[in-house]
């Protein structure tokens, strides 16, 4: 066994979607953009129904992917993930998508049902493990903001973190530097602070002069 941070998510309300086959692509493809990314334990891929997973050596990390999956996806599609931190088992290291079991799965299924409760129906990421008090602060606010932001500030938030500047965001938006800082100002740049703070710095983009 391996301690890991092991990740399960899933669709929020994928049921009711007009185009389920291409939600479905789409997630594929955004967890393929993310491992290659952040360069996980174990990749994100999905599993059954509108589930997906993997691990990673961090809690940070952790954080960050669930995040980014969640802005690739906006606002069509909301997703909730589930983060549990321990002993990880992969039965059958072939098999794909792997096969997970031990404490730290089954920690990230107890995460991902906690959200299913209704006291937590406006949360979107869950953690169980090691500070779980306060990681789970930091994941309350972080969410809570990104809820906050409209569809240009999410594309603005996605392209920071995935390690953007200011520049480079106002040239392919096609605004001035002024519209971006004022988005900054607004929320962006707040989560794009902490997630940091959570986050190995290579992800995430510094602001240029």
């Amino acid at each position: 066994m391996v301690v890991l941070v092991t990740l399960i998510g899933d669709m929020v309300g994928s049921r009711d979607l007009p185009d389920r086959a291409g939600v479905q692509r789409r997630l594929a493809e955004t967890l393929d953009e993310v491992t290659a990314l952040l360069e996980p334990a174990q990749r994100l891929e999905t599993t059954v129904g509108d589930e997906f997973q993997g691990a990673f050596h961090d809690v940070g990390t952790a954080t960050l992917a669930a995040l980014l999956v969640r802005l690739a996806l906006l606002p069509e599609v909301d997703v909730r993930c589930g983060l549990g931190h321990g002993e990880v088992t992969v039965h059958d290291a072939g098999r794909s998508p792997l096969l997970q079991d031990g404490p730290g799965w089954w920690a990230a299924r107890a995460a991902l049902e906690e959200l299913a409760r209704p006291r937590r129906s406006a949360a979107r990421t869950w953690y169980d493990g090691p500070d779980r008090g306060g990681v789970n602060a930091f994941l309350l606010t972080r969410d809570a903001l990104v809820d906050r932001l409209g569809e240009r500030g999410l594309r603005l938030l996605a392209a920071s973190l995935r390690g953007a500047t200011q520049s480079d965001i106002a040239v392919s938006e096609g605004i001035s530097r002024s519209a971006v800082s004022q988005q900054f100002a607004r929320g962006v740049g707040a989560v794009r602070d902490a997630q940091a703070l959570m986050a190995p710095p290579r992800a995430a983009g510094e602001d240029d002069a």
